[in-house]
């Protein structure tokens, strides 16, 4: 059970760092573009909010494990 919230810890840490990564790629100088790297934006960053509450909830179970 632990070996396997590890597992899925790992897997959506590196989904956050994926995430920060786009964020540090910044926004295109053209509009269109960046009209939809916006859009995007705001779906990454429920998506990061969710992962960071998934990865919350293993630490829970993780505690008491140990």
């Amino acid at each position: 059970m632990k070996e396997e919230l590890m597992k899925k810890r790992k897997e959506l840490m590196e989904r956050v760092e994926a995430i920060k990564a786009d964020y540090r790629r910044g926004l295109d100088a053209d509009s269109e573009e960046r009209a939809v790297q916006l859009e995007n934006r705001e779906t990454l960053q429920e998506i990061e909010r969710v992962t960071l509450e998934e990865i919350a909830k293993i630490d829970e179970q993780l505690k008491t494990l140990d």
